[in-house]
This record gives structure tokens, sequence and C-alpha cells, in this order.
């Protein structure tokens, strides 16, 4: 067995990287497949904001038959590190079969690729940015995963935990289904606060209508999330790639906005659930795949809430009652929703937890942030 680094742009390797989950979950119903147009984007250094101020370097196991075994990115993100004064590196895109002699030989290599850039510990699985998906899934993983959320089979959380990392933080998916009622007092708040307090939330029919709240939507992101997820601010070029998936993915009726007068202070984003989709088309879009994608779009059985907050001056004043009644009106004005999954709120997020528990949202899955020092 080898390991074999290379850069970004090292085209020789970078089909062997992207087409390894493939073969490894050939036979895991639960898996669902990036598409395949995105995963070079990991290896653009002149498209992905990443490599403005940052570096990546990636890792394959290999055996005798040049057979991948293994894979595994490394990440130094300038930004983040100078932003919140440290020396980290990300471990990201971590793949590999049921042996730990692999992941071990994965991880030693990408600890010494750290090591010679003098960074002291390394957090993952991370990524690129704010918009990946993170962690690694320890409950539920007989469920099969969201669109841009992590899967990985059970056994990895031996993997790395055999390699010495402990739990930085674990975050929560939960989920509702059409069935269970949201309680009356949800929607008593939500009326009250909008005579008494002025709050309203502006309604979208077409995706068109989103083109003009995205500068609001980066705002709300950057003020209420950054700071408590860990995260630095949203860059304008990443927000563009958001805004690039609201026009693609978007259900228009499931963005909601509220305003004070003018000024936006609160959010919820959702997406109709397109994992099924995905998994018909291989992770293709062409092609016919991206017919296949279009249908779910318009026929997704579930939706997926990833992405809210409201600016801290205005929270505690019922701001969430207002989005949550809305985001369920929509919902449940559209008959092919049966459920709602409501992505990763970290473990430390009591707030968001007592709202889940008010709600009535369960929990669905678990995924663990790592940390080591080097």
């Amino acid at each position: 067995m080898k390991i074999v680094a290379f850069n970004p742009n090292e085209k020789r390797y970078e089909k062997l990287f992207i087409q390894f989950p493939f073969t490894l979950y050939k036979n895991t119903p639960q898996w669902v497949p990036p598409l395949v147009s995105g995963t070079k984007y990991w290896f653009d250094t002149k498209k992905n904001p990443f490599y403005h101020s940052g570096e990546a370097r990636f890792f394959l196991a290999m055996n005798e038959n040049e057979h991948v075994l293994g894979r595994l990115a490394m990440l130094e993100n300038q930004h983040y590190n100078d932003y919140f004064n440290i020396k980290a590196a990300f471990f990201y895109l971590f793949e590999c079969v049921d042996d730990f002699s692999i992941a071990e030989s994965l991880f030693r290599a990408g600890f010494n690729w750290a090591r010679e850039r003098s960074l002291n510990q390394v957090i993952g699985p991370k990524g690129f940015s704010v918009l990946d998906g993170y962690g690694t899934l320890i409950e539920g993983a007989h469920q099969r995963a969201s669109y841009g959320q992590v899967y990985n089979p059970p056994y990895y959380q031996n993997l790395i935990e055999d390699m010495g990392f402990t739990k930085r933080w674990d975050t929560m998916t939960g989920y509702m289904e059409r069935k269970k009622q949201l309680p009356e007092k949800i929607f008593r708040v939500a009326e009250l606060i909008q005579n008494k307090r002025g709050f309203r939330v502006r309604l979208f029919k077409t995706k068109s209508e989103l083109k003009s709240i995205i500068p609001d939507v980066k705002h709300l992101y950057n003020q209420s999330l950054a700071e408590d997820s860990r995260n630095i601010p949203v860059s304008d070029e990443e927000m563009n790639i958001l805004a690039d998936q609201l026009m693609r993915f978007a259900d228009p009726q499931l963005v909601k906005i509220i305003y004070k007068e003018e000024k936006p202070v609160g959010f919820m984003l959702a997406y109709p659930n397109i994992s099924a989709s995905l998994q018909k088309t291989g992770g293709k879009l062409f092609p016919l795949g991206w017919i296949t994608l279009l249908h779910g779009l318009k026929y997704a059985d579930s939706v997926t809430l990833n992405g809210a907050g409201i600016l801290k001056e205005y929270q505690r004043l019922g701001g969430t009652a207002l989005l949550y009644a809305e985001m369920y009106k929509s919902i449940m004005a559209n008959p092919n929703y049966q459920y709602g999954e409501f992505l990763q709120v970290r473990d430390d997020n009591t707030n968001m937890r007592l709202e889940w528990e008010n709600v009535g949202i369960d929990l669905l899955r678990v995924h663990r942030l790592y940390q080591i020092n080097l």
C-alpha cells in the first residue's frame, strides 16, 4: 500500500479521488452522490474562492494494483486562521475502507503536511467554505442522507477516534412529519409580533424575485450566524455561489425573510430535498440527469431547512415563531411535502434546541466535528 500526495490541478489523480466514493458506496442505499460537476470545483484554483487565501493537498491510499482504498484532503484556510488567530488545518473528504492501518497512513501523511506548514492542530471534517457539509455522521447512518450533508458508515467514528481525535462539537439534524401539527401557540405568537412589533415576512413566488434579496441574506448570515457557528463571514464570491444554488434548487415559497419596516432582521431558507433524484442520476447531469433533477425539484416529498437566524438585537422577540409559522404554512400548501429536515444545529445552541422542543422537532442524525493537537 502506498500514499500518493498531489496538488490541485493534477488531473491524473483527480478522477481517482472523485470516483472512489462511487465505488465504496456502490451498494449503500443511504449514500447520496454529489454532482460530479461540482466536485471538480475542489481542484479549481481559479474559480474556487478558497484558493485566494488557502492551500490544499490531496492524498490517495492505493494498493499494489493502484486500486484506491482511501482518500483525504488537507486544507489550510489562511483567512479562517487569521480571523480566529489560530494555526489550524482542516481535514475533509475523508473516505476509507474499514481498515485502520490505511486510515492511519492517510492521516499521518496529512499531519506531516500540516506540521510542515507550522500548523499545530487539525479540525474536521470541515470544507472549503461555510457552504460545505461538515462533520462525521455518528448517529443515523441507516437513513438516506440529505443533499449536501455528509454520509459515512458507522466505522468511520472508530477510525477517526482511534487516531486520537476528540470531539470539538456535535451538530444535530431534526425532522418533523407533515401529520404533526405545529403547536397553536406558535401561530399566536407569530400573529402577536406582527401586530405589536411591526415584523413582516416577505413572500416570494418566482426565482427572479430571489435575486433582489441576496445582499439581505448575506448581511443576515454574517451578523446572526457566523460567530455562533465559528465560521468566518461569507465573502461576496461565496454568496454568489449560494445565490446560484438558490436559483437552481430553491422553491421561492420556502425562502422567508423577516423585515422590521425596511430592515431585514431574520431569515429561514429551505429547499426541496432532491436526494432521491440525485441517487437516480448517479451524480451526472448529462445526458438526462438534469431532467431527473427537475422532476425531483417539482415532486420532492420533503424539504430541507438549512439556514436560519435572527439579528442579535431582535432575538427573543418572537421572530423565530414567525419564521416557523410561515414556513409551516408553505410546506402544508404543497401536498407533496411529507416531512421537513432541519440541518445541523450545534449541541451547545441551547436556544435552538429549546425551540425544537417547543415546535415538536425530533432528532434524526448527529454529526461530530473533531479536533486534534499536533
